[in-house]
């Protein structure tokens, strides 16, 4: 398991556990944390849209053309922070991870 320190969207802070080899969105929908996933984690739809703090960004996997797309058609898209939760797979890399879940579009 790895933890992950998620901000609501009222700015409440939240202590997730999180498995390994899961996508973040699936913790995020898991506890009721107001992720949509509409598309069940296809990145098809930007529901699971997040920000994170740029130092986590740039520890990740970048984002593929897709998701690029997809977070750049959104109102609320930040370059440098903002990434698709499906898009992100859990692992030991990932422990304490920041994110703040994106606003509704």
């Amino acid at each position: 398991m790895t933890t992950l320190k998620v901000t609501d969207r009222d700015g409440r802070s939240h202590t997730l556990e999180a498995y390994k080899g899961s996508s973040v969105m699936e913790s995020l929908r898991d506890e009721d944390m107001g992720i949509e996933a509409i598309c069940g984690g296809q990145c098809a739809c930007a529901t699971c849209h997040c920000l994170l703090d740029e130092a986590w960004f740039e520890k990740l996997t970048p984002p593929g053309e897709d998701e690029t797309e997809l977070l750049e058609s959104l109102d609320h898209y930040e370059a440098g922070r903002s990434r698709l939760t499906c898009q992100i797979i859990v692992s030991s890399q990932h422990e304490a991870l920041e994110l703040t879940i994106g606003p509704e579009e």
